[in-house]
């Protein structure tokens, strides 16, 4: 299997991207921590993002979500989109997986919307697919 996750750094969070379905299973229900925010582009095929939150307590910045929803927006198949892009944003304890379902799909008990411009926050980043 290859790297399950790419990595970023913003305003002291790490970011993390899945690269495909089966590692988007292992970073959203392995390797994410309940507290952490997870996100993913509604109703798009795409990467699931995973912000690390030290705890509960911990409030992450707006700019941080942002970047984070910008990731998961630039990393689907809303790449191309003209307008905003909703997408999801819950902790990562409220994601599981429905029994039988295929690699990368998950259910989200509940969840909040952001919308975003599908743009990479990291045009820096040579590997953006």
């Amino acid at each position: 299997m290859s790297q399950v996750y790419r990595q970023f750094e913003f305003e002291g969070f790490t970011i993390l991207v899945g690269r495909g379905a089966r590692q988007n299973d292992e970073l959203s229900l392995h390797l994410a921590e309940p507290q952490d925010l997870w996100l993913h582009a509604a109703g798009y095929a795409g990467s699931h993002v995973v912000i690390r939150v030290p705890s509960r307590e911990v409030q992450v910045p707006a700019s941080v979500v942002e970047v984070a929803a910008r990731l998961a927006a630039w990393n689907s198949k809303a790449r191309g989109a003209r307008g905003k892009v909703e997408v999801h944003l819950c902790r990562a304890g409220e994601v599981r997986k429905r029994k039988g379902a295929p690699a990368g799909e998950v259910l989200l008990d509940r969840w909040t919307r952001v919308r975003v411009y599908s743009r990479n926050p990291f045009p820096e980043d040579s590997e953006s697919s």
